[in-house]
């Protein structure tokens, strides 16, 4: 049943709000805001206050009860004040592998002259990351998403949120901006890396010569050769960098995914991201090939990414 509430609520909301777009400012009819369980406590106690007091006619006790009350309705305000005006900026999605947290970064900004106390970003059901927001400030908060399978995981919305100050009320507001975050497969397998017939790949040459092709700049590293330091850039103001070059007709390593016959369709792409992953860290150009796509050969984070990501959206 709270579930069921939960549901309508949800889809009540968007109806009211529709799809957003950030950057997005959080106004009075975005606001909601209701007691917390220590406020529901509270307001239980001014009851029996102010049934005791009336009940023996104890002008201190319904002077006190009245107080409380003033009090709990000042805090209410100041509750819906400390979120009123916030802006969301923007949401990130970085991938990651599954089973893995991925961590979303919620970029914030406070446009007014006060402090926002104790901001809090959260996913529908996920545990809620607070932070303070200085006057004319921007900060990120990350809220945590955990994963389960590859693929692409849709984040419908979040939600911005407060109990400050005293934990009384919570004031929070909803942010409809799908976010999709890339899921790779698990990095996993034992098979050794399909061996090329040709020069070893990553092997870099650092002399260059005719039949050889660009393949960019790198840091200069203890035993390098200055005659292949760019020192044109270095002149510029760069940092010491080193031209590498590769062999025009040198193989480069050959991921397939029809080699992997043998394996179901999961622990084909587990294989295949192992093998990207190794390949990366080797500093190796490898090319990607799957029944729907082929990518590369190259190497660096970008490729990296693609070829994950071919294997994460796999059918």
């Amino acid at each position: 049943m709270k579930r069921y509430l939960q549901a309508r609520f949800a889809a009540w909301v968007k109806r009211r709000q529709g799809t957003d777009v950030l950057p997005v400012t959080i106004h009075r009819r975005r606001l909601y805001i209701l007691p917390t369980r220590a406020g529901v406590a509270f307001s239980a106690l001014l009851l029996v206050m102010l049934v005791a007091g009336l009940n023996y006619s104890n002008s201190l006790a319904l002077l006190l009860t009245f107080m409380l009350g003033g009090f709990a309705v000042v805090v209410m305000h100041q509750c819906h004040r400390n979120l009123l005006g916030v802006t969301l900026n923007g949401i990130a999605s970085p991938a990651c592998f599954a089973g893995e947290t991925a961590r979303l970064p919620l970029v914030l900004a406070n446009s007014a002259k006060l402090t926002r106390h104790q901001i809090e970003g959260s996913l529908p059901g996920g545990e809620r990351y607070a932070l303070d927001l200085p006057g004319h400030s921007v900060r990120n908060v990350e809220v945590l998403l955990r994963t389960a399978k590859r693929g692409l995981l849709r984040v419908e919305r979040v939600r911005i949120s407060t109990s400050y100050p005293f934990g009384l009320f919570r004031a929070w507001a909803w942010v409809h901006f799908p976010v999709d975050v890339t899921v790779y497969p698990r990095a996993k397998g034992t098979l050794p890396m399909p061996q090329d017939s040709g020069t070893r790949a990553g092997k870099r040459s650092r002399l260059a010569t005719g039949t050889e092709e660009w393949l960019g700049l790198r840091d200069f590293r203890d035993g390098d050769s200055p005659r292949q330091v760019a020192w044109k850039a270095y002149a510029r103001g760069a940092p010491l960098l080193v031209k590498e070059y590769g062999s025009a007709g040198a193989d480069q390593r050959l991921f397939e995914f029809a080699a992997l016959g043998s394996l179901g369709l999961e622990e084909r792409l587990e294989q295949l991201a192992r093998w990207v992953v190794d390949a990366e860290a080797r500093e190796e150009r490898y090319a990607l090939v799957t029944p729907d796509a082929r990518v590369g050969p190259d190497h660096g984070p970008e490729h990296r990414h693609r070829c994950l990501s071919v294997l994460a959206r796999h059918k």
